[in-house]
């Protein structure tokens, strides 16, 4: 038997926060499990229904504060999604951000960089699509792609023409604490910053990937570099891990969200932008003194059209 909606949405809730990352001195990915549904299913019937209905109601209560967001234009969110190949990034955009309006929103995909910008600081191409305010951006992959591949690719490295002098063995550290300067600086001017890393275990990136070979409606999502990367996975979580560790602060929190079942990952994903959203106390502008009056004007005024 399903449970009410203000139950579910309730555990959801709770259980999203224990997937919150402030402070990165004790965290390790082994601590969440990928496959974890935090109790909030029992059965593939009770999966969808969870689902569907959870979803309605999370896209109807983010298109209720977007739109406060909007108006106040005080606030803006900067939400970034990293993740394995095939953990679902994609998906979770179109899902739980479906009921946002268009004019409110903006998705930036980060691929490899180009020429202009490997020209400039690896924070510079992310700087520039920060969201304004009242709008709602999303970082498709970020700037901590050049904490994660160049680090496994020494090549990516050295495309950056750096200074040799600057390429030592502290250059991610030192770019963390860029990092952190950076979303502080962020933070400081009102832009609420939510991180996700959807946590793919090896084993279901397998069957996600053979489907996109085997289902001829997805070939389109395969690429032979899923499969080089796949190789090297021991390194890229040792990456994650240690770029969570150094860059989870409360400001700038990481949410470390099981990513084996999508249903799942878009119901945590949903809410933790909700909570954060509604910490905000986001309200519509109050109308200027005299506006009142303006208003009755001009309804009397069309009132009496003829």
């Amino acid at each position: 038997m399903s449970l009410p909606l203000e139950k579910i949405v309730t555990a959801a809730q709770r259980v999203s926060r224990a997937y919150r990352i402030e402070s990165g001195k004790r965290f390790r990915l082994k601590h969440i499990s990928p496959d974890d549904t935090g109790g909030l299913a029992q059965n593939k019937v009770d999966i969808q229904w969870r689902a569907k209905t959870f979803l309605d109601f999370a896209n109807a209560r983010l298109a209720a504060l977007q739109e406060k967001l909007y108006a106040q234009k005080r606030w803006s969110v900067l939400i970034v999604l990293q993740a394995m190949d095939a953990a679902g990034k994609d998906g979770t955009i179109k899902h739980v951000m479906s009921g946002i309006n268009p004019q409110g929103c903006e998705v930036t995909s980060f691929k490899a960089p180009t020429g202009a910008e490997l020209a400039h600081t690896f924070l510079w191409r992310c700087a520039l699509r920060v969201p304004e305010a009242g709008m709602i951006g999303i970082f498709n992959r970020s700037h901590y792609e050049d904490v994660l591949a160049p680090r496994i690719h020494p090549e990516f490295l050295k495309a950056q023409n750096l200074p040799p002098s600057l390429v030592t063995k502290k250059i991610w550290q030192e770019r963390y604490q860029d990092i952190n300067a950076f979303e502080k600086h962020l933070a400081r001017n009102g832009v609420l910053v939510l991180k996700f890393y959807l946590h793919l275990s090896k084993e279901e990136q397998k069957k996600r990937l053979l489907s996109r070979i085997s289902e001829k409606n997805k070939n389109w999502k395969f690429s032979e570099s899923d499969v080089r990367e796949r190789a090297l996975w021991d390194r890229y979580m040792e990456a994650y891990e240690d770029a969570i560790r150094a860059t989870a602060q409360p400001w700038a929190p990481w949410y470390v969200v099981p990513a084996d079942n999508k249903w799942y990952t878009r119901t945590i994903v949903a809410v933790a932008i909700i909570d954060a959203l509604e910490s905000l106390n986001l309200k519509r502008p109050k109308n200027p003194k005299g506006h009142k009056k303006i208003l009755l004007d001009a309804q009397k005024s069309l009132s009496e059209e003829v």
